[in-house]
């Protein structure tokens, strides 16, 4: 009996591989779910040459960020907490606040911690383009659009 040996190939991604552009429209789509999927996109773990050591993941640009929906009662309940290093710098904002003034920020904070803590998360987040119009600059770059259920 002869026995035969399947070859596993695993493929990296190339460093200077081309990255895509996608667009997203988040009218009426709840903020974790938008940041989950957005997340995946800018890790570029909907690839199949996906690797952790190589940084693989494509742009995201984000519109009408000022329409986003929050479940439950997060708009009152919730806040975001950071510290300025200096006593009493504690730094407390509630959502509701910060979803009247600045609600991009909002969603770069979730975006922002469901990334890993490594050393690709600085330039991942970077690739991640939000507005509050439904115009956007990066029509050049010929976005493909991606509808969330």
């Amino acid at each position: 009996m002869t026995t035969v040996f399947l070859e596993n190939k695993t493929t990296f991604p190339k460093p200077g591989e081309q990255r895509k552009w996608f667009w997203i429209d988040a009218k009426d789509i709840v903020l974790g779910r938008l940041a989950s999927q957005t997340a995946a996109i800018l890790m570029g773990k909907h690839k199949p040459t996906f690797a952790r050591s190589v940084d693989c993941g494509d742009f995201v640009v984000i519109t009408n960020v000022d329409k986003l929906k929050l479940t439950g009662n997060k708009l009152e309940d919730k806040h975001t907490f950071y510290h300025t290093g200096y006593p009493g710098g504690a730094k407390v904002t509630s959502y509701k606040k910060l979803y009247a003034q600045r609600p991009d920020r909002m969603l770069q904070i979730a975006v922002d911690k469901m990334l890993p803590r490594s050393h690709h998360a600085h330039r991942q987040i970077l690739r991640l383009k939000m507005y509050r119009g439904e115009t956007h600059p990066h029509v050049v770059n010929n976005p493909k659009k991606i509808t969330l259920p």
